[in-house]
Order: C-alpha cells, then sequence, then structure tokens
C-alpha cells in the first residue's frame, strides 16, 4: 500500500442542518500517503516495455516540424482540456464551444458550462507557459493554476485555496463515514505537496513514468475542495514539458480517460493499494492510444488544410504573400475564427484580413454562421466535424 490508513472520529456540527440520521459522531478512516520522493517502483519487464513504447511514440511525433505542429498544438491542447472537463462531467457540444471561444474573444456573453471549460484551457496554457519558464515548480504554481480553472466555476470562491477542511470522494454530503475515499487531513495538505513538487524536480525515473506517479500521487492528497482532477491532469503535461518529452504538443490523454473513465479511476485506486504496476500500466496505454490519435489527426489535418488551399486557388488564386493564405495555415488552432481573431493571429491590417475572410468565404473555405460585416463568425469547412471526432476519441475516417 502506498500510505496507511488513520481512523477518525467525525462530530457533528449543530450549526450546519443535516438530516437526523447523520446528526451523530462517526468513523471513518483517512488515508495518509508515503512521501513520492525517493520512491522508485520496481515494475515488471513488460510493463517497462510498454512505458518505453509510449515515451518512443511521443518522441516520434514532436519530432516532427514546428511549424506543422503549431496550430495543431493548440488544436491538442484545446482538446486536452476539453477532455479532461468531460472527465468531470462537463459536457458541451464541440461546436457549441467553439462558438462560444469566439463569442468569448470578441466580449460576448457565455453559458456557465461552456465559460467553466474555455477556464480549463486557460488553466491548461498556464501550466504550459510556467512549465517552461519556472526553474522549479513550486505549490504556488500548482495553486496559479488552479485559481485560472476555477475561475468562472460555481464555486469560484475556492479558486486558489488550499484546503483546510477534510474533504472525500463518495458517500454523503454531511460527513466522510461510509465514503469511498477520505483524502489526507488538511493538516498533511501543505507538506504533501512540498514533497510532490520536490519529486517532480527529481529526474531520475522516466518522464512518463514520473508523470503517472506525479498525477496519483495529487489526486491522493486531493488539496483543494475542488477541481482536483483537472488540476491534476494539468500536471502530467506539466511534467512532460519539462522533461523534454513533449515540447510542442499536449497529447490528449484525458480523452482516452474519458472515454474509459471506470479503468482511469480503477487505476488511480489500485495505486494507492500498492499496485502500481496496474496503475503505470493504464497510463502508458492511454499515453500511446493519445499519441495514436494526436498522429492520426496531425496527418487528417495537413490533408484538410491541402484541400482548403486547392479551394483557395481554384477560386480565386491570390498572390502568395495574400492573408488568405496566412489564415488558412492557422486555421487549425481556431475551429471558429473572426475577423478580429484573424487579425491577432496573423498581424495583417484590418482591410486585408476582410478582404481574405470573403476570398475564402466565397472559396467554400470558410461558411459564416453569425453576425453581420463588422461582428462576423465563420467556420473552417471540415474542421468541426474532425474535432468533434477526436474529442469523442475516435480515429478519424
Amino acid at each position: 500500500m502506498r500510505g496507511r490508513y488513520e481512523r477518525r472520529t467525525w462530530q457533528y456540527d449543530p450549526t450546519l442542518y443535516a438530516p437526523a440520521r447523520f446528526r451523530r459522531a462517526c468513523n471513518y478512516d483517512t488515508f495518509l500517503p508515503d512521501p513520492l520522493v525517493g520512491f522508485e517502483p520496481t515494475i515488471t519487464t513488460s510493463i517497462v516495455g510498454v512505458v518505453s513504447d509510449a515515451e518512443r511514440r511521443l518522441q516520434r511525433l514532436g519530432s516532427g516540424s514546428t511549424a506543422a505542429l503549431g496550430p495543431l498544438a493548440r488544436l491538442l491542447l484545446r482538446t486536452e482540456s476539453i477532455a479532461s472537463s468531460k472527465v468531470e462531467g462537463l459536457q458541451v457540444d464541440a461546436r457549441d464551444l467553439a462558438r462560444g471561444e469566439a463569442r468569448a474573444d470578441t466580449g460576448g456573453k457565455l453559458n456557465a458550462t461552456t465559460a467553466e471549460v474555455l477556464a480549463n484551457i486557460d488553466a491548461m496554457e498556464l501550466a504550459i507557459d510556467e512549465a517552461t519558464s519556472a526553474d522549479r515548480f513550486s505549490p504556488d504554481q500548482i495553486v496559479a493554476i488552479h485559481r485560472q480553472l476555477m475561475t468562472a466555476a460555481p464555486n469560484a470562491r475556492v479558486a486558489g485555496r488550499i484546503r483546510t477542511v477534510q474533504n472525500w470522494i463518495g458517500g454523503n454530503d454531511h460527513n466522510p463515514c461510509g465514503a469511498e475515499f477520505v483524502p489526507p487531513p488538511p493538516e498533511h495538505v501543505e507538506p504533501l505537496l512540498a514533497d510532490l513538487c520536490d519529486a517532480m524536480a527529481d529526474e531520475s525515473l522516466p518522464p512518463l513514468l514520473q508523470a503517472a506517479l506525479v498525477h496519483a500521487q495529487f489526486e491522493t492528497i486531493h488539496p483543494f475542495d475542488d477541481g482536483n482532477g483537472r488540476t491534476g491532469r494539468t500536471l502530467i503535461h506539466v511534467v512532460l514539458r519539462r522533461r523534454g518529452l513533449a515540447e510542442v504538443f499536449v497529447p490528449p490523454i484525458s480523452v482516452v480517460f474519458a472515454r474509459d473513465r471506470d479503468r482511469y479511476i480503477d487505476g488511480l485506486t489500485a495505486y494507492r493499494e500498492g499496485d502500481v504496476d496496474r496503475w503505470i500500466e493504464i497510463f502508458a496505454t492511454a499515453a500511446i492510444q493519445a499519441t495514436d490519435l494526436a498522429s492520426s489527426y496531425l496527418d487528417e489535418v495537413a490533408r484538410l488544410t491541402e484541400r482548403w488551399r486547392k479551394m483557395l486557388r481554384a477560386a480565386s488564386d491570390p498572390r502568395a504573400d495574400a492573408a488568405a493564405w496566412a489564415i488558412i495555415d492557422l486555421l487549425p488552432a481556431h475551429p471558429v475564427i473572426t475577423a478580429a481573431i484573424a487579425g491577432a493571429v496573423t498581424g495583417r491590417a484590418k482591410a486585408a484580413i476582410h478582404n481574405a475572410l470573403d476570398q475564402l468565404a466565397d472559396a467554400g473555405v470558410l461558411e459564416a454562421i453569425a453576425g453581420g460585416r463588422r461582428n462576423r463568425s465563420w467556420e473552417p469547412a471540415g474542421l468541426l466535424d474532425l474535432i468533434a471526432d477526436l474529442e469523442a476519441g475516435e480515429l478519424p475516417t
């Protein structure tokens, strides 16, 4: 077992309402995980092979052209963030979310779920930036990621605040007695987070193995009142980026976790119970599946982008330095685009942008979906269908 259980007694707080059956003291077992620093799991040869295979595939995908991966990198980051929200039950249709993202970029209003999922994308971007810029990743960075993640949540008051009370998973809402899992008491949380960050700074383990252990340990600590799963999955990519295994892109591992949530939860439980082999195998297999998905969609998006170029060439064949070509190159990163977004990402003048968008619409590359001429939005033809399949974890057909 990766820790020990400690029996504690829950005292009913008469200032808080609870049904009669919960108004008495009861016993529960809280889990105190072992420190992660210095832990070197002994895993079987077959699982070592799975970890090595996953790392080779990640390196192979990351070795592609940076220019080609740039727009896809944002697409994959966006997909991973959305899938991480889906694991927690936050469901948003791919098309609705893309349109909401475009509205947000132009100051429009969003519904609560869309705003929360988009905050998850911002948190993932923050984590990647922190991973590449900070000399040492610390609990302060974890708190900053959580603050960004929860900024649009219904319980935004807990954003960026390490818990000071006992939390639990499953059972009832009034006490931890009978819960499926009770994380460590609040007085243990900050020392455990410090240990976690120390373990992230230690590069003695293979990167993928380190990412798996960091994630499972974080979920065991459960340091926040809410948002632990999404924050913890973000830390996977922090480790992979800091260790140089995913320098350009974010492998959409949460897509795989969301597709088989029960297996994912079973793996985290196995880690706590000491069956680290099972967790590592589940994690490494999910990384392989995520990398295969990313590779397949990289090829598919490249084919779609080339088809857009042919459509534009056939319709008007603008000169080589025209803004329309620059917009096509960036469309995979923006499943819904506006003139403001196109201007920001290309740096072209407003008149050139409007002319380019008209050319792309006339060629059938862009399809107008909303607004008048000044605030119109467009969808790149065929892209959102691809994204919906990717977010569902389906290989392109």
